[in-house]
């Protein structure tokens, strides 16, 4: 898929939250793990995309719905800003 650079901006900002899913992102923009993957492989440096690899496989991102605490039933944080139609919405 071809997103304009607001949207692939979003994802890459979903794609380095700890607590947002991969489950958000596909929800939100239809593409899967491997696509975000695929991504942030072309739009990072290499060493930004190396970084973001280890932390998602470390433990310490919930990146996956399935090994996530099930208590947690948001996508993002409380305190995070509105989004809405894929927007973050202006203050």
């Amino acid at each position: 898929m071809k997103f304009n650079e607001q949207d692939t901006d979003r994802i890459i900002e979903m794609a380095w939250e700890d607590r947002t899913p991969f489950e958000a992102i596909e929800t939100q923009f239809g593409v899967n793990e491997g696509e975000v993957i695929r991504i942030m492989r072309t739009e990072l440096k290499p060493s930004s995309f190396r970084l973001w690899r280890k932390r998602v496989n470390s433990g310490v991102s919930q990146k996956h719905s399935a090994i996530r605490n099930p208590e947690i039933e948001r996508f993002k944080c409380k305190m995070q800003r509105q989004i809405t139609n894929n927007k973050i919405s202006k203050r």
